[in-house]
């Protein structure tokens, strides 16, 4: 699932939690769920954490996700 689609099936005080969940707030997670910022490597790993893998870094960078962590097999 993008995370869009994750992060805006959320309630408001869920996009709220979730936000502090991956150290961030809730507007730049909304800034990068609508493309408007590309998010960290580490907050990329903290959203796939906490959304219980729901999204995941590949869909998050599908064009470079071997680069950014080669020890993970691309699926």
């Amino acid at each position: 699932m993008d995370l869009k689609t994750y992060f805006f099936n959320l309630s408001v005080e869920d996009r709220e939690v979730f936000a502090v969940k991956c150290g961030t707030s809730r507007r730049h997670l909304q800034h990068v769920a609508y493309g408007y910022r590309q998010p960290s490597t580490e907050l990329a790993v903290a959203i796939e954490a906490n959304s219980g893998r729901d999204v995941t870094r590949q869909e998050m960078f599908p064009e470079n996700f071997r680069q950014k962590w080669p020890e993970l097999k691309a699926a």
